[in-house]
């Protein structure tokens, strides 16, 4: 196990980080230009080794972290590698999405919904007259009359929501 001054300096290599000290000497680190309204990355790391990573948004890991209800990964017993990867992926989760000339084109002032799947292909999905529209790229993929259905075909298709 990694100690609180081991796992803290991993933690600051992130420069996308703030620190903030929190009570009984535990430190959150956030991510000011977080595209979610969660900020917290790293949450109560305390200086007995316990803490939390955010990791709500991530479903492509090789290996299968339990999260708890506010989407939070116990890093008590996490490898320097471990705990770097998983920073690392949720800073990621959690950045605003940079858009393409190409989706500025599709999208327009329309509101969108990015989804991925574990290969990291996206899709958009966007209510354009009255229908749901999911596109690859410039490319319309599937049309359906409702979210439901656009949803359902999404999670079948194996991909979640960013």
């Amino acid at each position: 196990m990694l100690t609180f001054n081991e796992k803290l300096a991993i933690i600051e290599s992130f420069p996308e980080l703030e620190r903030k000290d929190v009570s009984l000497k535990r430190v959150n680190f956030q991510l000011p230009n977080s595209a979610s309204d969660k900020k917290n990355v790293v949450y109560h790391l305390h200086p007995n080794g316990n803490g939390f990573v955010y990791a709500g948004n991530i479903n492509t890991y090789e290996q299968t972290y339990q999260t708890d209800d506010k989407g939070m990964v116990n890093i008590r017993d996490f490898s320097a590698e471990d705990l770097k990867k998983l920073i690392k992926d949720s800073i990621e989760s959690l950045l605003p999405v940079e858009k393409s000339l190409a989706e500025e084109a599709i999208i327009g002032n329309q509101v969108e919904e990015r989804w991925v799947n574990e290969e990291k292909n996206h899709l958009i999905v966007i209510n354009e007259n009255d229908s749901w529209n999911i596109y690859f790229g410039l490319n319309l993929e599937e049309s359906f009359d409702t979210y439901g259905e656009a949803e359902d075909f999404l999670t079948e298709e194996g991909f979640h929501r960013v």
